[in-house]
Protein backbone atom coordinates (compact mmCIF):
# COMPACT_ATOMS: atom_id res chain seq x y z
CA UNK A 1 0.00 0.00 0.00
CA UNK A 2 1.22 3.29 -0.89
CA UNK A 3 1.54 5.36 2.42
CA UNK A 4 1.60 8.92 2.40
CA UNK A 5 1.76 11.70 5.00
CA UNK A 6 -1.44 13.36 4.52
CA UNK A 7 -3.56 15.77 6.59
CA UNK A 8 -6.92 14.32 7.37
CA UNK A 9 -8.36 16.92 9.13
CA UNK A 10 -7.33 20.49 8.01
CA UNK A 11 -5.85 23.15 11.33
CA UNK A 12 -8.01 25.18 12.18
CA UNK A 13 -7.15 28.13 14.97
CA UNK A 14 -9.78 29.13 17.30
CA UNK A 15 -10.15 31.85 19.98
CA UNK A 16 -13.06 33.79 21.78
CA UNK A 17 -13.59 37.14 21.71
CA UNK A 18 -14.06 38.96 25.22
CA UNK A 19 -17.63 39.67 26.63
CA UNK A 20 -16.45 41.48 29.52
CA UNK A 21 -16.40 44.75 30.36
CA UNK A 22 -12.82 46.36 29.39
CA UNK A 23 -10.63 46.52 31.77
CA UNK A 24 -9.49 50.38 31.85
CA UNK A 25 -6.06 50.18 33.47
CA UNK A 26 -3.39 47.62 34.92
CA UNK A 27 -2.34 50.33 37.86
CA UNK A 28 -2.86 48.58 41.45
CA UNK A 29 -1.72 49.68 44.61
CA UNK A 30 0.39 46.88 45.06
CA UNK A 31 4.17 47.91 46.01
CA UNK A 32 5.05 45.07 43.52
CA UNK A 33 2.99 43.05 41.18
CA UNK A 34 2.58 40.32 37.83
CA UNK A 35 0.19 39.14 35.84
CA UNK A 36 2.11 35.90 34.35
CA UNK A 37 1.20 33.48 31.29
CA UNK A 38 1.56 29.82 32.90
CA UNK A 39 1.04 28.50 29.57
CA UNK A 40 4.15 30.58 28.02
CA UNK A 41 5.78 31.14 30.80
CA UNK A 42 5.45 35.26 30.01
CA UNK A 43 5.45 37.92 31.92
CA UNK A 44 2.56 40.37 30.72
CA UNK A 45 2.08 42.93 32.95
CA UNK A 46 4.14 43.96 35.88
CA UNK A 47 5.86 46.98 38.38
CA UNK A 48 8.94 45.79 40.42
CA UNK A 49 8.53 42.04 39.37
CA UNK A 50 12.14 41.19 40.78
CA UNK A 51 12.07 43.01 43.93
CA UNK A 52 12.70 40.81 46.97
CA UNK A 53 9.73 41.38 49.03
CA UNK A 54 8.55 39.59 52.39
CA UNK A 55 5.47 37.40 51.23
CA UNK A 56 3.89 36.10 54.67
CA UNK A 57 1.74 32.92 54.19
CA UNK A 58 1.94 32.68 50.41
CA UNK A 59 5.21 31.09 51.10
CA UNK A 60 2.40 28.13 51.98
CA UNK A 61 2.01 27.84 48.44
CA UNK A 62 5.40 25.90 48.85
CA UNK A 63 4.91 24.33 51.85
CA UNK A 64 1.77 22.98 51.09
CA UNK A 65 2.76 21.37 47.67
CA UNK A 66 5.53 19.04 48.85
CA UNK A 67 3.03 18.38 51.73
CA UNK A 68 1.00 16.66 48.94
CA UNK A 69 3.60 15.22 46.92
CA UNK A 70 4.96 13.22 50.14
CA UNK A 71 1.39 12.69 51.13
CA UNK A 72 0.47 11.34 47.92
CA UNK A 73 3.33 8.34 48.31
CA UNK A 74 2.70 8.35 52.34
CA UNK A 75 -0.36 10.02 53.90
CA UNK A 76 0.32 9.12 57.49
CA UNK A 77 -0.65 10.31 60.54
CA UNK A 78 0.59 13.37 61.84
CA UNK A 79 0.52 14.12 66.16
CA UNK A 80 0.41 17.72 67.23
CA UNK A 81 2.96 18.71 69.59
CA UNK A 82 3.92 21.52 71.62
CA UNK A 83 6.85 22.66 69.34
CA UNK A 84 4.29 22.49 65.87
CA UNK A 85 2.74 25.55 67.92
CA UNK A 86 2.84 28.90 66.29
CA UNK A 87 1.15 32.50 66.42
CA UNK A 88 -0.70 33.98 63.67
CA UNK A 89 -3.71 31.85 61.83
CA UNK A 90 -4.35 28.71 62.48
CA UNK A 91 -6.36 25.23 61.68
CA UNK A 92 -6.33 25.01 65.99
CA UNK A 93 -4.99 21.91 66.45
CA UNK A 94 -4.20 21.13 69.61
CA UNK A 95 -1.95 19.31 71.53
CA UNK A 96 -2.43 15.67 71.13
CA UNK A 97 -4.69 15.57 68.18
CA UNK A 98 -4.30 13.91 65.08
CA UNK A 99 -4.64 14.40 61.36
CA UNK A 100 -3.08 12.77 57.90
CA UNK A 101 -0.73 14.80 56.53
CA UNK A 102 -3.05 15.41 53.37
CA UNK A 103 -5.14 17.44 56.36
CA UNK A 104 -2.41 19.69 57.06
CA UNK A 105 -2.67 21.14 53.64
CA UNK A 106 -6.22 21.77 53.79
CA UNK A 107 -5.24 23.75 57.21
CA UNK A 108 -2.38 25.62 54.83
CA UNK A 109 -4.66 26.26 52.02
CA UNK A 110 -7.85 27.07 53.65
CA UNK A 111 -7.32 28.54 56.69
CA UNK A 112 -3.48 29.43 56.17
CA UNK A 113 -2.74 27.84 59.54
CA UNK A 114 0.54 28.28 60.83
CA UNK A 115 0.31 25.69 63.02
CA UNK A 116 -0.49 23.33 59.88
CA UNK A 117 2.65 24.25 58.24
CA UNK A 118 4.90 23.69 61.30
CA UNK A 119 3.21 20.17 61.97
CA UNK A 120 3.82 19.34 58.54
CA UNK A 121 7.01 20.34 58.27
CA UNK A 122 8.19 18.78 61.15
CA UNK A 123 6.57 15.61 60.59
CA UNK A 124 7.87 15.53 57.24
CA UNK A 125 12.09 16.39 58.14
CA UNK A 126 12.43 16.80 61.81
CA UNK A 127 12.34 20.55 62.12
CA UNK A 128 11.11 24.03 60.46
CA UNK A 129 14.60 24.34 59.48
CA UNK A 130 15.48 20.97 57.66
CA UNK A 131 12.14 21.71 55.58
CA UNK A 132 13.44 24.73 54.67
CA UNK A 133 16.43 23.70 53.36
CA UNK A 134 14.02 21.07 51.19
CA UNK A 135 12.20 24.34 50.29
CA UNK A 136 14.83 26.00 49.16
CA UNK A 137 16.20 23.10 46.82
CA UNK A 138 13.23 23.17 45.58
CA UNK A 139 12.97 26.68 44.49
CA UNK A 140 16.19 26.09 43.14
CA UNK A 141 14.97 23.52 40.84
CA UNK A 142 12.28 25.80 39.59
CA UNK A 143 14.10 28.18 38.79
CA UNK A 144 13.17 31.16 41.30
CA UNK A 145 16.30 33.08 41.42
CA UNK A 146 15.15 35.94 43.67
CA UNK A 147 13.62 33.15 47.13
CA UNK A 148 14.66 32.46 49.96
CA UNK A 149 12.53 30.29 52.46
CA UNK A 150 13.37 30.45 56.08
CA UNK A 151 10.11 29.23 57.69
CA UNK A 152 7.03 26.63 56.45
CA UNK A 153 4.68 29.54 57.60
CA UNK A 154 5.78 32.78 55.96
CA UNK A 155 5.67 34.69 59.38
CA UNK A 156 8.37 37.57 59.26
CA UNK A 157 12.05 37.28 59.08
CA UNK A 158 14.85 39.25 56.95
CA UNK A 159 16.00 36.39 55.01
CA UNK A 160 12.95 35.11 54.12
CA UNK A 161 11.96 37.10 50.68
CA UNK A 162 10.65 36.21 47.18
CA UNK A 163 9.42 38.51 44.48
CA UNK A 164 6.08 38.93 42.45
CA UNK A 165 7.61 37.32 39.27
CA UNK A 166 8.97 33.99 41.57
CA UNK A 167 5.88 33.83 43.07
CA UNK A 168 4.05 33.56 39.82
CA UNK A 169 6.29 30.65 38.44
CA UNK A 170 6.06 28.79 41.70
CA UNK A 171 1.78 28.74 41.56
CA UNK A 172 1.94 27.94 37.97
CA UNK A 173 4.16 25.06 39.06
CA UNK A 174 2.00 24.07 41.80
CA UNK A 175 -0.93 24.01 39.65
CA UNK A 176 0.52 21.26 37.41
CA UNK A 177 -0.02 19.12 40.76
CA UNK A 178 -3.73 17.37 40.63
CA UNK A 179 -3.81 17.19 44.37
CA UNK A 180 -2.68 21.02 45.03
CA UNK A 181 -5.23 22.33 41.57
CA UNK A 182 -8.10 20.68 42.91
CA UNK A 183 -7.44 21.71 46.99
CA UNK A 184 -6.83 25.47 46.28
CA UNK A 185 -10.28 25.69 43.87
CA UNK A 186 -12.35 24.74 46.74
CA UNK A 187 -14.51 27.78 49.00
CA UNK A 188 -14.28 24.92 51.71
CA UNK A 189 -12.99 21.96 53.09
CA UNK A 190 -13.62 18.89 55.71
CA UNK A 191 -10.65 17.63 57.81
CA UNK A 192 -12.09 14.36 59.48
CA UNK A 193 -9.49 14.09 62.93
CA UNK A 194 -8.05 10.79 63.69
CA UNK A 195 -7.95 11.52 66.79
CA UNK A 196 -10.32 12.85 68.33
CA UNK A 197 -12.22 9.97 66.67
CA UNK A 198 -15.38 11.42 64.86
CA UNK A 199 -13.99 15.10 65.01
CA UNK A 200 -14.72 16.71 61.72
CA UNK A 201 -14.59 20.46 60.99
CA UNK A 202 -15.15 22.24 57.62
CA UNK A 203 -12.80 25.26 56.83
CA UNK A 204 -13.48 28.32 54.76
CA UNK A 205 -10.94 29.28 52.40
CA UNK A 206 -9.50 32.77 52.70
CA UNK A 207 -9.28 33.31 49.15
CA UNK A 208 -12.41 35.28 48.56
CA UNK A 209 -11.65 35.59 45.12
CA UNK A 210 -12.92 32.17 44.02
CA UNK A 211 -16.57 34.01 45.17
CA UNK A 212 -15.83 37.08 43.44
CA UNK A 213 -14.35 36.30 40.07
CA UNK A 214 -15.95 33.39 38.62
CA UNK A 215 -12.89 32.79 36.23
CA UNK A 216 -10.22 32.28 39.81
CA UNK A 217 -9.50 28.43 40.28
CA UNK A 218 -7.08 28.99 42.72
CA UNK A 219 -4.82 30.95 44.94
CA UNK A 220 -2.83 32.22 48.30
CA UNK A 221 -3.38 34.79 50.53
CA UNK A 222 -0.93 36.31 53.35
CA UNK A 223 -0.53 39.08 55.39
CA UNK A 224 1.93 40.44 58.28
CA UNK A 225 2.32 43.98 59.46
CA UNK A 226 5.89 44.00 57.42
CA UNK A 227 4.26 42.44 54.61
CA UNK A 228 1.27 44.07 54.17
CA UNK A 229 -1.46 41.96 52.39
CA UNK A 230 -0.33 39.47 49.65
CA UNK A 231 -2.14 37.92 47.38
CA UNK A 232 -1.42 34.75 44.49
CA UNK A 233 -4.38 33.36 42.52
CA UNK A 234 -5.08 32.09 39.59
CA UNK A 235 -7.42 32.32 36.65
CA UNK A 236 -8.70 30.66 33.62
CA UNK A 237 -10.69 31.82 30.54
CA UNK A 238 -10.96 30.13 27.23
CA UNK A 239 -8.16 28.24 27.79
CA UNK A 240 -5.78 30.28 28.87
CA UNK A 241 -4.72 30.38 32.12
CA UNK A 242 -3.22 33.49 34.64
CA UNK A 243 -1.29 33.84 37.44
CA UNK A 244 -1.34 37.07 39.15
CA UNK A 245 0.35 38.22 42.40
CA UNK A 246 0.39 41.22 44.34
CA UNK A 247 2.64 42.16 46.98
CA UNK A 248 1.54 44.76 49.77
CA UNK A 249 -1.32 45.65 48.48
CA UNK A 250 -4.44 47.70 50.20
CA UNK A 251 -6.76 46.62 47.38
CA UNK A 252 -5.34 43.06 46.20
CA UNK A 253 -9.22 41.44 45.79
CA UNK A 254 -9.87 44.28 42.96
CA UNK A 255 -6.15 44.56 41.77
CA UNK A 256 -6.68 41.22 40.93
CA UNK A 257 -9.53 41.57 38.92
CA UNK A 258 -8.29 44.57 36.92
CA UNK A 259 -5.41 42.36 36.19
CA UNK A 260 -7.16 39.66 34.74
CA UNK A 261 -9.76 41.65 33.09
CA UNK A 262 -6.73 43.38 31.10
CA UNK A 263 -5.02 40.12 30.34
CA UNK A 264 -8.15 38.51 29.14
CA UNK A 265 -8.93 41.04 26.74
CA UNK A 266 -5.54 41.05 25.54
CA UNK A 267 -4.46 37.63 25.10
CA UNK A 268 -5.81 34.13 23.61
CA UNK A 269 -5.09 30.97 23.89
CA UNK A 270 -3.96 29.24 20.12
CA UNK A 271 -5.67 25.98 20.46
CA UNK A 272 -6.25 22.90 17.07
CA UNK A 273 -9.89 23.20 17.14
CA UNK A 274 -10.05 19.40 17.22
CA UNK A 275 -7.91 16.35 17.02
CA UNK A 276 -5.73 17.20 14.07
CA UNK A 277 -4.92 13.76 12.88
CA UNK A 278 -1.98 12.90 10.58
CA UNK A 279 -1.10 9.49 9.31
CA UNK A 280 3.09 8.90 9.25
CA UNK A 281 4.26 5.53 7.92
CA UNK A 282 6.11 3.26 10.12
CA UNK A 283 9.38 1.58 9.12
CA UNK A 284 10.04 -2.33 10.43
CA UNK A 285 6.69 -2.39 12.51
CA UNK A 286 3.84 -4.71 12.82
CA UNK A 287 1.66 -2.18 11.45
CA UNK A 288 2.54 0.39 8.54
CA UNK A 289 1.51 3.31 9.79
CA UNK A 290 0.68 5.49 13.14
CA UNK A 291 -2.29 7.92 13.60
CA UNK A 292 -0.72 11.51 15.32
CA UNK A 293 -2.48 14.01 17.02
CA UNK A 294 -2.13 17.41 18.61
CA UNK A 295 -1.44 17.23 22.60
CA UNK A 296 -4.33 17.58 24.62
CA UNK A 297 -5.15 21.04 26.71
CA UNK A 298 -2.02 22.16 24.76
CA UNK A 299 -2.01 25.94 23.07
CA UNK A 300 0.30 28.87 22.17
CA UNK A 301 -0.49 32.33 23.45
CA UNK A 302 -0.72 35.40 21.21
CA UNK A 303 -2.31 39.02 21.41
CA UNK A 304 -5.39 39.02 20.29
CA UNK A 305 -4.85 41.99 17.57
CA UNK A 306 -2.44 39.40 16.12
CA UNK A 307 -4.31 36.25 16.05
CA UNK A 308 -4.90 36.58 12.34
CA UNK A 309 -1.14 37.22 11.08
CA UNK A 310 0.13 33.85 13.24
CA UNK A 311 1.33 31.27 10.82
CA UNK A 312 1.19 26.95 11.70
CA UNK A 313 3.39 24.81 10.13
CA UNK A 314 3.98 20.96 10.66
CA UNK A 315 7.36 19.40 11.38
CA UNK A 316 7.35 15.81 11.09
CA UNK A 317 9.86 13.30 10.08
CA UNK A 318 9.23 11.53 6.80
CA UNK A 319 8.44 7.67 8.48
CA UNK A 320 9.00 6.59 12.25
CA UNK A 321 10.92 3.48 13.12
CA UNK A 322 9.60 0.33 15.30
CA UNK A 323 8.69 0.29 17.51
CA UNK A 324 6.75 3.47 18.19
CA UNK A 325 4.90 3.40 21.77
CA UNK A 326 1.83 5.57 22.31
CA UNK A 327 1.90 8.95 23.41
CA UNK A 328 5.47 9.37 21.99
CA UNK A 329 6.50 12.53 20.91
CA UNK A 330 7.03 12.17 17.01
CA UNK A 331 6.60 16.28 15.66
CA UNK A 332 5.62 19.48 16.37
CA UNK A 333 2.83 22.15 15.08
CA UNK A 334 5.18 25.19 15.19
CA UNK A 335 3.07 28.74 15.37
CA UNK A 336 5.01 31.64 14.32
CA UNK A 337 4.57 35.57 13.98
CA UNK A 338 6.22 38.15 11.78
CA UNK A 339 9.07 34.85 11.30
CA UNK A 340 9.72 34.04 15.05
CA UNK A 341 8.50 30.67 16.57
CA UNK A 342 5.41 31.99 18.94
CA UNK A 343 5.36 28.46 20.36
CA UNK A 344 4.64 24.74 19.36
CA UNK A 345 2.02 21.99 20.21
CA UNK A 346 3.65 18.81 20.42
CA UNK A 347 2.33 15.88 18.22
CA UNK A 348 2.09 12.53 19.98
CA UNK A 349 1.64 9.48 18.51
CA UNK A 350 -1.85 7.77 18.97
CA UNK A 351 -0.88 3.99 18.58
CA UNK A 352 1.59 1.27 20.13
CA UNK A 353 3.10 -0.39 16.87
CA UNK A 354 5.52 -3.30 18.08
CA UNK A 355 8.91 -4.15 15.90
CA UNK A 356 8.06 -6.77 13.44
CA UNK A 357 10.58 -9.55 14.31
CA UNK A 358 10.57 -11.08 10.97
CA UNK A 359 13.67 -11.28 8.64
CA UNK A 360 13.47 -8.44 6.49
CA UNK A 361 15.58 -8.24 3.21
CA UNK A 362 17.29 -5.67 2.07
CA UNK A 363 14.48 -5.19 -0.91
CA UNK A 364 11.79 -5.46 1.83
CA UNK A 365 13.45 -2.58 3.61
CA UNK A 366 13.96 -0.26 0.67
CA UNK A 367 10.11 -0.77 0.17
CA UNK A 368 9.49 -0.23 3.35
CA UNK A 369 10.87 3.28 3.32
CA UNK A 370 10.01 4.43 -0.76
CA UNK A 371 6.12 3.11 0.86
CA UNK A 372 5.84 0.99 -2.54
Amino acid sequence: MKRLLSVIVPLLIVFCLPVRVHAESAETSARAYALYCADNGELLLSENPDERLPMASTTKIMTALITLEIAAKEDRVVEFTEEMTAEGSSMYLTVGEKVRLSDLAVGMLMQSGNDAANAAAIAIDGSTKRFALRMNRRAAEIGLDNTHFVTPSGLDDRAHYSTARDLAKLMAYAMENDSFRKLTAQKSAAVDFVEPSGKRVIYPNHNRLLSLYEDCIGGKTGYTQTAGRCLVSAAERDGLTLIAVTLDDRDDWDDHMKLYERGFEDYAAITPEKTTEFRIPVVGGTSDEAAVYAKKNACVVAKKDRIGDVRTSVSLPPFLYAPVERNAEVGTLVYSLDGKTLGEIPLLSADTIAYDSRRRGFFEYISDVLGF
